[in-house]
């Protein structure tokens, strides 16, 4: 199952929902505002981390320069549209809102 999580982490608790019903090998795409999860350096870089432990972590590179974030945390999958097309394709998607 694809999850993807599109609001900020720093605005509510929808990626810390998510993540607790995530399974390992399940795919996770930030998009929209919930890229921010995945900026380099922030306070959620260690939940990322743990969670690329398991699970490829991908993030949606229009959103990514849309909000001005260049450095990604490391392991995190950069995708474009098709891209994000891809995935859905290949697994059935669960979005957190």
């Amino acid at each position: 199952m694809l999850y993807t999580i599109n609001t900020s982490p720093f605005e509510n608790s929808t990626m810390e929902t998510a993540l607790r019903f995530i399974q390992p090998g399940d795919p996770v795409l930030f998009l929209e505002d919930g890229v921010y999860a995945v900026q380099a350096g922030n306070r959620f870089s260690e939940t990322i981390l743990s969670l690329l432990d398991k699970n490829p972590v991908y993030a949606l590179t229009p959103d990514l320069e849309a909000r001005g974030i260049g450095s990604v945390t490391d392991g995190v999958f950069g995708v474009d549209y098709g891209g994000f097309v891809d995935l859905v394709e290949e697994h059935q998607p669960n979005s957190w809102l």
